[in-house]
């Protein structure tokens, strides 16, 4: 007869990882029905399996609880005939099947049978204390770092799931019910769906509802959706509150980049699709969560956006925009969106000026003061006055609740100039300017390899005009592995920065904010350190 019972199961010395917190013998229902193991769960977060019977012992195998979302104890179906109760174990592993390139999470279930005692309320029990310490193990750690707070979702939780059926190829509703449902039923995670029919539908409903009823926020789409729900919550009365409910990204979209950023921040080799899905959805089932940086931009008319990836204008941007009506191409919208772009290559003319990182920390911006501006107040090259686009008229609306928003402290009104301390590109022809927050532009575009969630910088990349078309093809190859910088490109100019003023010398192209579109015209921001919370590896 099957039995367990909590102890150590030997009484030779042992490290405290090997310490044996529970120890039994149960069958094992699947993959060998009738084959009986001697499980021990040890506080090393390893449940260990010997195979036990009258043929001899074969090798001892282990399950990592790391890998584990989720252990969930049941009585049989027929408990008056039967007394036995079970226990199912939930694990995503790496693993390297002969069809990968690189390992990748995939499932892998054990049921064991508990019949230790002839009343079922006994054996159930003996289930639940064994899926109970399973569950206590398998919990992430929390990382300790200096200034950084991480988090944990308690247990149990319910997740709100915003889902956008219109991203990517349109699969967004069958990859929720096909693998992320699954999983989250195996982590024993409460959520709710809610499907968008139209734009800014998600902005409206995390802006306006009760989300008190939710522990984290789940958006199944691409970059944009999320960028929407970052927005609404932002424009809350309670935002302050409603900004550090943490938030998760399920790439469903064609570009994925905060899903493929957080893939990289955990460690894990580039993933794509499926695989990229079932990673995130990972995180999401084991719940812990780190801080992210939150960039706020102003434009000259009078709009405050808070961006979590991005902001563009130029060659970059133009092709996330032209190829959107590829989307069902996947990621290779970008690759047709890129060739497209390269044939009509424009050029975009305005002032970057930045404030470097090294800057910020040993200057103190003092808006408005006379000895942190300028000394000219009209803009020149070589001594004319260049023509900017107009600034707000007064009186101009403004965004609700601006006064109760974040200060930009590193920043000035646009009808100053940028305080003294900040650097103004001498170059006033682009290619391309773009300023990242993270790791990748797109699941299979590596910019910024050294960016963090909470590193408190942008990188910013300028391309100036005259690199050859060659030239900017080798630079879009190259970031796919995240070599651009590497190819010393003389055009390339790359620094972290930790505010920034684009004043464009005319409406040319559009802009981009986490890849969706905005009317070109002077635009400013700066990092605001870990405003909000994301869900995230360790």
């Amino acid at each position: 007869m099957e039995g367990g019972q909590p102890g150590p199961g030997a009484s030779a010395p042992q490290s405290d990882s090997a310490e044996v917190l529970l120890h039994g013998v149960f069958a094992l229902l699947d993959p060998a029905p009738k084959m009986s193991y001697a499980l021990s769960l040890t506080r090393g977060r390893e449940l260990r399996m010997q195979r036990v019977g009258s043929a001899p012992a074969g090798p001892s195998a282990g399950l990592k609880l790391a890998d584990c979302i989720g252990c969930s104890a049941f009585a049989g179906r027929e408990p008056q005939q039967e007394p036995a109760a079970y226990f199912s174990v939930f694990c995503y592993p790496f693993r390297k099947g002969w069809w990968d390139a690189s390992p990748s999470r995939q499932r892998l279930a054990r049921t064991f049978r508990v019949c230790a005692a002839q009343e079922p309320e006994d054996n159930l029990k003996l289930a639940e204390t064994w899926a109970g310490k399973i569950r206590e193990l398998a919990a992430p750690r929390i990382p300790r770092q200096e200034g950084v707070t991480w988090g944990l979702l308690l247990r149990p939780c319910h997740v709100l799931v915003l889902l956008n059926p219109q991203s990517g190829t349109g699969h967004a509703l069958q990859l929720f019910r096909s693998l992320v449902q699954p999983m989250l039923a195996e982590a024993d995670v409460a959520f709710t769906l809610f499907v968008t029919e139209r734009p800014n539908h998600a902005r409206e409903l995390v802006r306006a509802g009760d989300l008190s009823q939710w522990d984290a926020v789940a958006v199944l789409a691409g970059d944009g959706l999320l960028y929407e729900v970052v927005n609404g919550l932002m424009e809350r009365q309670d935002w302050q509150a409603a900004i550090k409910k943490p938030l998760c990204t399920l790439p469903g979209g064609s570009g994925n980049a905060l899903a493929a950023s957080i893939n990289h921040y955990a460690g894990n080799t580039r993933a794509f699709k499926e695989e990229l899905l079932t990673n995130c959805t990972y995180f999401l089932c084991k719940g812990l969560y780190a801080p992210m940086d939150l960039v706020s931009l102003s434009t000259a008319s009078g709009k405050r956006l808070y961006s979590f990836l991005s902001f563009g204008w130029g060659f970059i941007s133009d092709v996330d925009i032209a190829s959107e009506k590829y989307r069902q191409l996947g990621n290779a919208r970008f690759t047709v969106g890129t060739i497209q772009q390269l044939a009509g290559l424009k050029v975009y003319k305005g002032r970057l000026s930045y404030l470097p990182v090294e800057m910020s920390s040993s200057v103190s911006s003092a808006p408005g003061s006379p000895s942190e501006q300028n000394s000219h107040h009209v803009p020149c090259s070589n001594g004319r006055p260049l023509h900017i686009l107009p600034q707000p008229a007064p009186g101009a609306p403004r965004p609700p609740h601006e006064g109760s928003w974040p200060e930009d402290p590193f920043l000035v009104p646009f009808d100053q100039p940028v305080p003294k301390h900040w650097t103004v590109v001498p170059e006033e022809e682009f290619i391309s300017i773009f300023a990242i927050y993270q790791s990748h532009l797109g699941a299979d575009f590596t910019m910024a390899p050294t960016a963090k969630l909470h590193d408190g910088s942008m990188h910013l990349f300028y391309l100036k005009a005259g690199v050859s078309r060659l030239g900017l093809l080798k630079l879009f190859l190259a970031m796919e592995k995240g070599t651009h910088l590497d190819l010393n490109c003389p055009h390339l100019h790359y620094v972290p920065v930790r505010a920034f003023r684009l004043e464009p010398f005319a409406s040319t192209g559009l802009m981009t904010v986490d890849g969706e579109p905005l009317a070109c015209e002077p635009v400013q921001g700066q990092v605001h350190d870990q405003l909000c919370r994301i869900i995230s590896g360790s």
